[in-house]
């Protein structure tokens, strides 16, 4: 009889125990977060979304994906019902993307915003607001891989025309001749290994006479060195020289004075008389050969009296005889 009370109470005791665990189970892990529902429009494909998946508003949880569905009004277009929490800042201007989680290939709703239209978007069970799925990378991949293709196409065309036989040809005469260029480059190097060795003294010979130079100035820049006793001595004397020319410039004014004064009107005066021995010189030579005779009988004939001359007559008439 008393093992039949003992096994009542573990009984009861296992049953109670097993409910205050389920209890405690349900508490932590009901949702008391009120969640609001909002419908993505998508025009383009959801691969790898599916129900349950992660809703993400900047990279923080704020919901799940409710379902996914055609649109029967709109065919081809894909309504996604996702929930989200109440207190989400979702505005006119928030729009989803698809992003992926890592590698694995499932994909979660991203929401962001644009901030054109900060105000809230309101929705509820009776009246779901909507919001747009823009594109995501991989939608965006395959909508640009027929042009990335055709680039590739191009590249390959141009890698064939870059690598065919002639192109070939010219690369290796390229690399020929830099191969030359390089052997010149070496030939001269050792070529001037002598003058490089040298290039220490006379490097150094260089330092000695810039330090002959230099001190070469401080003399010169010296006020009692000998640069600028000389150059004393050569203003001393061009003071001299100046006061040389002074007494050479009065010289010359008193002579120039004295030629003006005393010499010329006597060299004026001996020119007149030069003039007239000259005019009597060429009376005397024209006498001379209009009458040679006259050297030695003395005097020269008179010339003939001319008309309204004294002494002039005119000759007779031809039949006055």
């Amino acid at each position: 009889m008393e093992n039949k009370p003992h096994a009542f109470w573990a009984g009861l005791f296992t049953i109670g125990l097993l409910v205050v665990i389920a209890l405690v189970v349900f508490f932590f892990s009901a949702d008391r977060v009120v969640r609001v529902p909002y419908d993505l429009i998508s025009h383009s494909n959801v691969t790898g979304l599916s129900p349950d998946a992660a809703v993400r508003y900047r990279g923080l949880d704020v919901g799940k994906v409710r379902s996914i569905s055609f649109d029967p009004h709109k065919p081809g277009q894909i309504v996604i019902r996702i929930l989200v929490d109440q207190k989400a800042p979702i505005t006119r201007s928030t729009f989803g993307t698809l992003a992926l989680q890592g590698v694995t290939g499932i994909a979660f709703v991203q929401l962001d915003d644009t901030g054109q239209d900060l105000s809230p978007l309101r929705s509820s069970e009776a009246h779901v607001a909507q919001l747009p799925l823009h594109p995501g990378l991989l939608d965006q991949l395959q909508r640009r891989g027929e042009a990335l293709l055709r680039k590739l196409d191009s590249v390959a065309d141009d890698l064939d025309a870059l690598l065919s036989e002639p192109n070939r040809q010219q690369m290796m005469a390229a690399v020929t001749s830099l191969h030359q260029a390089a052997d010149s480059a070496n030939t001269l190097a050792k070529q001037l290994e002598p003058t490089t060795q040298r290039l220490p003294a006379t490097v150094a010979d260089l330092q000695r006479t810039l330090q002959s130079t230099n001190q070469l100035i401080q003399n010169v820049n010296r006020p009692d060195g000998p640069f600028q006793t000389n150059l004393n001595k050569a203003g001393t004397a061009a003071e001299r020289a100046g006061t040389a020319l002074q007494s050479m410039n009065a010289s010359i004014e008193d002579l120039s004075a004295r030629l003006g004064y005393d010499t010329l009107p006597r060299v004026n005066s001996l020119t007149d008389d030069v003039r007239s021995a000259m005019r009597s010189v060429d009376r005397a030579a024209g006498t001379f050969s209009t009458s040679p005779t006259s050297l030695l009988f003395g005097g020269a004939p008179l010339p003939t009296p001319g008309p309204g001359e004294p002494g002039f007559a005119w000759p007779a008439a031809a039949g006055g005889k």
